[in-house]
């Protein structure tokens, strides 16, 4: 029985130095090579980790001229990384998104079975233009066209794309990892106090409803502190930080340690989760597995995951009312409790992994790898 020889493309890159796809590339990529599978994965020229090797991972750096071109920069980069695929042999080159990828799909390698993750809509980022909208659609498209396998992160994506390119998603959601070891001396250097201030941790973007989080809080006239975590630097960050200078309102660039992210959800009082495009977002699993109470943006994606154990809010005056309204100790333990079984259960990395290796091997018409145990090995 062969193991598989797999590419990952789509993201800028391991380890996870930006957001939730190289998280995800980060930690499949890791799992795939656990079970005996050959793994690489491509890395912006532009990313700080420089090894040729991460955790057996290869790591294949391309040429990703974004910081001169801007967005245009990450077509570039994509058509180098597809470019390079095509000597690889790979049995499968796994696809991180569509956005700048789709329009090469006439150069994805032939003799690959190219599985594209659809990741969310798009096209309903609020930030973009009407142009640019136009153009996301026909790049979903291209993806949904083009794809060997189409892989949904929730049942709402399967459904939507289904419906939309009578075509079948395989729907696999992310992961997260159970936190285990809090230790509350990680947050003081944040300024806080353990369970005693709210949390956002989020790309800085419109779509993920930051400043209605923002105006909610303030409208609350509550005495805990706002920690917002996220890439402040770009436009939209730059916007919220010069709009909102106030003193309970803690802006933080965005953080890439796992346990100090960790640590920071585990202790807050409230998680605030905006996110309204896309499916199963990684970053809410997270806050599930540290044990948060949570209030998430109201739309259906949110409510797949969480169902009835979390509170919801479609308006910044909602916000104010869940912070304001004590809720009952017991209840919010049962939320925290029945949110981690789903995490040990339905979000479980191990299982995500079974899911993304029984596809790759489905699709390329080979059995599961065996590895015996060296003890169990005849020679």
């Amino acid at each position: 029985m062969q193991k598989l020889k797999i590419g990952i493309l789509g993201t800028r890159g391991i380890p996870n130095h930006y957001g939730g796809f190289e998280q995800f590339a980060e930690h499949l990529s890791v799992d795939l090579v656990q079970k005996g599978h050959e793994v690489s994965v491509y890395n912006s020229s532009l990313h700080p980790f420089m090894e040729n090797e991460w955790k057996g991972v290869q790591i294949i750096r391309c040429k990703d001229m974004e910081d001169k071109l801007g967005t245009a920069g990450q077509f570039v980069y994509d058509w180098n990384c597809i470019n390079d695929s095509r000597k690889r042999n790979f049995d499968v080159l796994l696809h991180l998104g569509y956005t700048s990828d789709s329009v090469w799909h006439w150069h994805w390698p032939k003799h690959t079975v190219n599985i594209v993750n659809m990741d969310g809509m798009e096209w309903q980022r609020t930030k973009y233009s009407k142009p640019v909208k136009f153009f996301l659609k026909w790049a979903e498209s291209l993806a949904a066209k083009h794809a060997g396998k189409m892989i949904a992160d929730s049942p709402g994506m399967q459904e939507y794309l289904f419906s939309k390119y009578k075509k079948e998603p395989t729907f696999i959601p992310y992961g997260a990892e159970t936190f285990e070891n809090p230790d509350s001396s990680v947050i003081f250097k944040y300024s806080v106090l353990p369970h005693q201030y709210f949390l956002v941790i989020a790309r800085m973007e419109p779509e993920n409803n930051i400043e209605m989080i923002i105006q909610g809080y303030l409208a609350s006239h509550h005495q805990f502190p706002l920690l917002i975590i996220g890439n402040i630097t770009n436009k939209y960050g730059k916007y919220l930080t010069s709009t909102y200078k106030q003193p309970s309102i803690h802006f933080t660039e965005a953080i890439y340690d796992q346990a100090e992210l960790d640590n920071l959800r585990y202790f807050s009082a409230l998680y605030f989760h905006g996110h309204s495009v896309g499916g199963t977002n990684p970053s809410l699993l997270e806050a599930m597995a540290c044990r948060c109470r949570i209030a998430a943006h109201n739309n259906r994606f949110n409510r797949a995951v969480l169902q009835q154990e979390a509170d919801y809010f479609p308006t910044s005056s909602e916000i104010s009312r869940i912070i304001n309204t004590p809720k009952p100790a017991i209840v919010v333990q049962q939320w925290k409790e029945i949110n981690l079984e789903r995490i040990n259960t339905i979000y479980a990395p191990e299982r995500i992994a079974d899911a993304y290796e029984n596809l790759m091997l489905q699709a390329c018409g080979k059995k599961k790898l065996v590895i015996l145990p060296a003890a169990a090995v005849v020679v």
